[in-house]
């Protein structure tokens, strides 16, 4: 067996088809079909009651503007934790550990959420930019540094994600192979 500890982050393939595309189609088979009844089955039930938690857990925080983001929020939580619990399934990959995959989901997000600061309360947004009591002849500089940090955040985010992701895979790979060897 001559592979290398970072093969585990491969996509297999069968047959020339990566199994990668068969495993994220699965979790479409779990969504509950249309039908003219509200609540067909049991499983559907525990579906939307599960959603309906989760939707819970995030707005409760939040005031009654924040609600809007409902949806997106509650169908983000959701994907995740379908595309995480892929890895469980044999000869499958969880798509996390990749880096674009973790800048893809990223980095929409974030220019959302930057865009509607700007939107809604500029002035708080930019005075960001610029700590409180700086000198005056540091401002230049220092609006160029946290601009720059600014724009770098969705892009260092993914990649520490995509890194912490990999070294606890990793980790488990040592082990296991180390108790084997031993």
């Amino acid at each position: 067996m001559n592979m290398s500890f970072f093969d585990q982050f491969s996509s297999p393939s069968f047959l020339g088809i990566p199994l990668i595309l068969i495993s994220m189609t699965f979790p479409a088979l779990l969504l509950p079909s249309l039908d003219n009844r509200w609540i067909t089955n049991r499983l559907s039930t525990l579906q939307l009651w599960l959603i309906n938690l989760i939707t819970k857990q995030l707005m409760t925080p939040l005031n009654k503007k924040g609600h809007k983001w409902a949806l997106i929020l509650t169908s983000l939580m959701v994907f995740l934790l379908l595309i995480n619990l892929l890895g469980l399934l044999p000869y499958t990959f969880t798509p996390t550990t990749q880096l674009s995959m973790n800048l893809a989901l990223a980095f929409p997000l974030w220019l959302a959420t930057l865009l509607t600061g700007l939107r809604n309360q500029p002035s708080a947004s930019l005075a960001h930019l610029l700590p409180e009591g700086t000198p005056t002849l540091l401002i230049p500089a220092l609006i160029l540094i946290e601009t720059t940090s600014l724009l770098i955040r969705p892009l260092a985010l993914g990649v520490r994600l995509t890194a912490n992701l990999t070294a606890g895979h990793l980790l488990i790979q040592l082990i296991s192979t180390a108790t084997t060897a031993l």
